[in-house]
């Protein structure tokens, strides 16, 4: 070992003996679990309809007869119970915490599903939720699961950071809407994918338009869409747009998403099921 040596290896290209391999932060999942593909949904900030496209998403691929779960990992903002009308407390047995299941068998674990009142806050600091979305990975004991869909915190922050390195993420789909501010924010979203060396399956851009049911002319709200070429730009070659649907949000609102009729995701189900 040399005198100068800082015991930083992985900034090192000198092959000394005492050289050490990088060390690996993935946590291991719940010796009773069974999951094969995590898929990791992010925003570069809120309010674009991550939870919602995560919803659609598993929703979705349990109508194609896979296993579907979402681990809800967005722990100050929890949604996914309510649009999927699943209620708490959970229970667990010696083995583990037991995932609440939705109607259509979708498995769900979310910090709002432990709490009395779905609305008491959650005021803990970044580490302590950090740590509880890794316990939900840990802890959870997440039945024959061929796709699980893990929901977020917007931003680059602890939680999504801990996820990338806690959990094997087999790709990751950025939600969008069609403003120019969010275009800027996607691609934080896909740089830090890049540096943690995790695929981008696709880009869902929410809110895209408005289809007008009396003459079927489609508005944009916002503008015109530059997310199939900004998405071009970054090399992402699936892009899929939903519209602004006020009967969607009143489905989600009734926590019965799993009965609406979605296709706008068809071609990024389509890329999931062939990993």
């Amino acid at each position: 070992m040399s005198e100068t040596c800082t015991h930083d290896c992985g900034s090192c290209s000198k092959k000394c003996g005492d050289r050490s391999a990088p060390q690996s932060f993935l946590a291991e999942p719940n010796k009773y679990s069974k999951i094969n593909k995590v898929i990791g949904i992010v925003s570069g900030k809120g309010g674009v309809g991550k939870s919602l496209v995560t919803s659609l998403l598993a929703a979705s691929m349990q109508k194609r007869g896979r296993n579907a779960a979402v681990l809800d990992a967005d722990i100050t903002g929890p949604s996914i119970p309510k649009v999927f009308g699943v209620h708490g407390p959970l229970t667990g047995d010696e083995k583990g915490l037991i995932p609440a299941k939705s109607n259509g068998g979708v498995q769900i674990m979310s910090v709002n599903l432990m709490l009395e009142n779905d609305t008491d806050p959650v005021v803990w600091r970044g580490p302590v939720i950090a740590t509880a979305v890794k316990q939900f990975w840990t802890d959870s004991v997440w039945n024959d699961v061929d796709f699980m869909f893990v929901d977020m915190p917007p931003g680059t922050g602890d939680v999504p950071l801990t996820v990338f390195q806690s959990l094997p993420i087999d790709g990751i789909v950025v939600v969008t809407s069609p403003q120019e501010l969010v275009t800027m924010i996607v691609d934080k979203a896909v740089k830090m994918a890049d540096m943690m060396k995790v695929p981008v399956l696709g880009i869902v851009e929410n809110m895209a338009y408005f289809e007008c049911t009396a003459c079927g002319e489609r508005h944009y709200i916002y503008g015109e869409s530059n997310t199939d070429k900004h998405a071009a730009e970054l090399s992402v070659d699936t892009v899929c747009h939903i519209p602004i649907k006020p009967e969607l949000a009143a489905f989600c609102d009734a926590g019965r998403i799993e009965e609406f009729p979605c296709a706008w995701l068809d071609e990024l189900l389509d890329k999931i099921e062939k990993l």
